[in-house]
């Protein structure tokens, strides 16, 4: 078998479905050939093999990169202001009929320019990379206009070319309507729909369209539209659905085949029966739960009765989930939504993948897949999701080369 790299003296969380918890493999090792894994499996197995690169890992434990299958990377300013008004009282709804929220956010990303948005994201992507992560998605969003949103996508695609990690893009023009157009949203849901998205597709920024689902955001007609818009541009479609209530956003989800509804926290049955039967992923968001200090959380063992994949993603953003750390998003998908370790690494990585419609690319150690890892100092997967702040990773491969 040809290879160009031999990982051996390592114990496996392959993290595919079926057999040992975690897909664990005691004394494993991994072959690597083209950034790609071509064998994986227990040591003794080994197939005859050319002399080749050795890195051995002393036992250590090897996962799949984590996948942040949520995230609000690329923004300018921060909103720490605000997080002092929600601990004084003030309600997120609150703040953004205010004039806040979202919107104050628009304004310090059109001030920045290119370079100023690539070189902030950085300092979060590192938060996430330092924690394990080798594929983040990064939504538009905080533009709402056709310079700001591209302007806001370029940069996603240069972290992609550049900082060491696999990005895939989403268009979230449907994120707040902007100053501007306060007086005729109508006028922006036509824009967002019918100029600045087919811009953006055709400079070839756009992986997959999103939306925010909700009565202070947009409605399921003016999502609908956007859908229809996307469908017939070729792309995939997620959505922001029920976060702060049961507006039919997991439903409409999966009436468009969406490859995740996300956040979720108040999908009733109907709804997540929906996403069983069009097989959309749940992205479990507890960042924004704590910073929100909501009470309802998403309706788990709902989601597992009807066999619905969770993921768990950061929802890295400015607003309400400062959170640039992906152990930290699975040790509260764990403590506040009463995941079990293996439920949420499971979330960080195979169904992550399926919620960016990468599952055929990676997500698990299974031959085929991309060679991107996290090498851990643990002694069992579950310190993963236990410790809080403790560094654990002590090695990254993005298609099989080390970066540290």
């Amino acid at each position: 078998m040809r290879a160009d790299l031999l990982i051996t003296d390592c114990r496996l969380a392959t993290m595919a479905e079926g057999g040992q918890p975690y897909g664990a493999i005691d004394d494993g090792a991994l072959l690597i050939a083209d950034g790609r894994i071509v064998w994986a499996g227990p040591r003794a197995d080994l197939p005859v093999h050319k002399p080749v690169e050795t890195h051995r890992l002393d036992g250590r434990w090897v996962t799949p990169g984590l996948i942040d299958c949520h995230t609000h990377l690329v923004f300018g300013g921060d909103r720490s202001g605000e997080f002092e008004q929600r601990l004084g009282g003030a309600t997120y709804e609150d703040i953004a009929r205010a004039g806040g929220g979202i919107v104050s956010s628009v304004a310090a990303t059109r001030a920045a320019s290119e370079d100023d948005l690539y070189a902030f994201a950085l300092t979060r992507l590192a938060g996430l990379k330092a924690t394990g992560v080798t594929t983040a998605e990064i939504k538009s969003g905080y533009g709402l206009d056709a310079e700001s949103e591209l302007k806001m996508m370029r940069v996603a695609r240069r972290l992609g070319r550049e900082a060491g990690v696999r990005v895939r893009t989403s268009y979230l023009g449907l994120h707040a309507v902007p100053p501007e157009h306060r007086a005729d949203r109508g006028r922006y849901v036509d824009k967002a729909v019918d100029e600045i998205l087919p811009a953006a597709h055709a400079e070839g920024l756009v992986d997959a369209v999103d939306a925010y689902c909700e009565p202070i955001a947009f409605s399921t007609d003016e999502v609908a539209r956007l859908f229809d818009r996307a469908r017939a541009l070729g792309l995939p479609v997620k959505l922001h659905a029920d976060q702060l209530s049961d507006g039919g956003g997991a439903a409409l989800a999966a009436k468009y085949s969406a490859l995740s509804a996300d956040h979720i926290e108040h999908t009733t049955e109907p709804g997540v029966r929906a996403m069983a039967e069009a097989g959309v992923v749940a992205v479990l968001l507890p960042g924004a739960f704590l910073m929100l200090r909501e009470t309802t959380p998403p309706p788990i063992d709902l989601l597992r009765r009807h066999g619905v994949a969770m993921a768990v993603a950061t929802d890295c953003n400015p607003g309400t989930s400062p959170v640039a750390s992906m152990t930290a998003a699975l040790n509260l998908a764990c403590v506040q939504f009463r995941l079990t370790p293996e439920e949420a690494l499971a979330g960080a990585t195979r169904h992550a993948a399926r919620a960016l419609g990468l599952q055929d690319q990676t997500g698990t150690l299974e031959s085929g897949k991309a060679a991107d890892l996290a090498v851990w100092d643990i002694e069992r997967p579950a310190e993963i999701c236990y410790w809080l702040g403790k560094p654990l990773l002590h090695r990254r491969y993005l298609a099989g080369v080390a970066d540290r």
